[in-house]
């Protein structure tokens, strides 16, 4: 069961969303050399309480941090620590926040200073994959438009999407029907709902330099790495369907800005 939100949710998602996007923002501004990715947890747990939500990832099924930060080879869910980061390196940034039992859940890769040329243009195809992928999120269109749409987008750049990890329908739950793949599959069985006004999504292609196949680190059962340890990136928006284009939730509004500068992403 896909559900549609009501006015009074989308409300709710659109504040938790912002508040996601400014921390997230501050969080990416302070990727430079030297800093660990503890420190980064730190920065985003204490916007979380200055904001007064609450992190969406702390105590999830045992996760430790408020901040999930992979680095080069980790695709998603690297636990936060005492690695300091280098010039070089790229650094995927996911969060998400809770606002009056609604979730808010976003994600970006920055790099660190000066990347390969391979990695920067990494960087670019998957912001732009996510960007395609939005694009599809509109009432009429099937579920496999969004994951078309990323797949093509990464493929013919000569990158791979990987296929364990997916999308997710968002809103009083961080991971609300449907799964929305990367890739178009026949091992899908045929599911491809038709989209609707009202469905909150989290889209998020996760790309690897390589092949699309990873692992989960039996260190910490947690942090998921490419298989051959190639690079990779992952952006992520919560995205609102609607009739005409799709609305992107995980923004700042601009009546609600303050004259700070924002990344986007």
């Amino acid at each position: 069961m896909i559900s549609r939100k009501s006015g009074f949710e989308i409300e709710r998602m659109r504040k938790a969303g912002e508040v996601v996007a400014r921390i997230l923002s501050q969080v990416a501004k302070a990727v430079t050399p030297g800093i660990t990715t503890g420190e980064l947890d730190r920065m985003a747990a204490d916007a979380v309480e200055k904001f007064g939500v609450t992190a969406a990832f702390k105590g999830y099924n045992g996760f430790p941090a408020s901040l999930c930060v992979s680095v080069n080879d980790e695709v998603v869910h690297g636990i936060p620590g005492s690695r300091r980061l280098k010039a070089g390196d790229l650094v995927s940034l996911d969060f998400g926040v809770i606002y009056k039992g609604y979730y808010g859940d976003a994600a970006l890769t920055v790099p660190v200073g000066a990347v390969a040329p391979e990695h920067g243009k990494l960087l670019r195809v998957t912001r732009e994959a996510l960007w395609k992928g939005i694009k599809q999120a509109r009432a009429g269109n099937r579920l496999s438009a969004v994951s078309r749409a990323i797949q093509e987008h990464v493929e013919k750049n000569g990158f791979s999407v990987v296929r364990d990890f997916v999308g997710h329908g968002i809103g009083q739950a961080m991971h609300e029907e449907p799964q929305i793949p990367n890739f178009v599959s026949p091992l899908q069985g045929g599911y491809d709902p038709v989209l609707k006004s009202g469905m909150t999504l989290a889209i998020e292609p996760m790309v690897n330099c390589g092949g699309y196949r990873v692992r989960v680190s039996p260190a910490d059962n947690w942090t998921v790495t490419t298989r051959d340890g190639s690079y990779s990136a992952h952006f992520e928006h919560t995205v609102l369907v609607t009739g005409d284009e799709p609305e992107i939730l995980t923004r700042v509004t601009p009546e609600a800005g303050n004259g700070e500068e924002l990344m986007t992403w």
